[in-house]
């Protein structure tokens, strides 16, 4: 079983950033996500096995970068100009294999991390 470990969420104020981090046991492709109550799972970010190559969705196109440490196996979110409505549960995912391909839809992974809350208040 392949586990993923995410950390690093907190309660933040609107304006701020946030950095956040997930663990994998191994390298992988790389996606990040998040679910906001009452609302389905939204992709946010991608980055290739190789890392050097990402993909974002509009909503956070400009004010997310996702990046990957593959000697830590390591894939991070980092969260600048953060808006009440970027409050959400934020998970991780991990898709087996090789290459530059980056990966935009939940049943494009094969691993998934338990999220981390991060709540942005006005």
């Amino acid at each position: 079983q392949v586990q993923l470990v995410v950390s690093g969420g907190r309660l933040v104020q609107a304006g701020d950033s946030l950095k956040i981090s997930c663990v994998a046991p191994g390298r992988f492709a790389m996606g990040w996500f998040r679910q906001a109550p009452g609302k389905e799972r939204e992709f946010l970010a991608a980055i290739s096995w190789t890392g050097s190559r990402t993909y974002y969705s509009d909503s956070v196109q400009g004010r997310f970068t996702i990046s990957k440490d593959n000697t830590e196996n390591t894939a991070y979110l980092q969260m600048d100009s953060l808006k009440p409505e970027d409050t959400a549960v934020y998970s991780c995912a991990a898709r087996r294999g090789f290459g530059e391909r980056v990966f935009t839809t939940s049943q494009d992974y094969d691993y998934w991390g338990e999220g981390t809350q991060v709540t942005v208040s006005s």
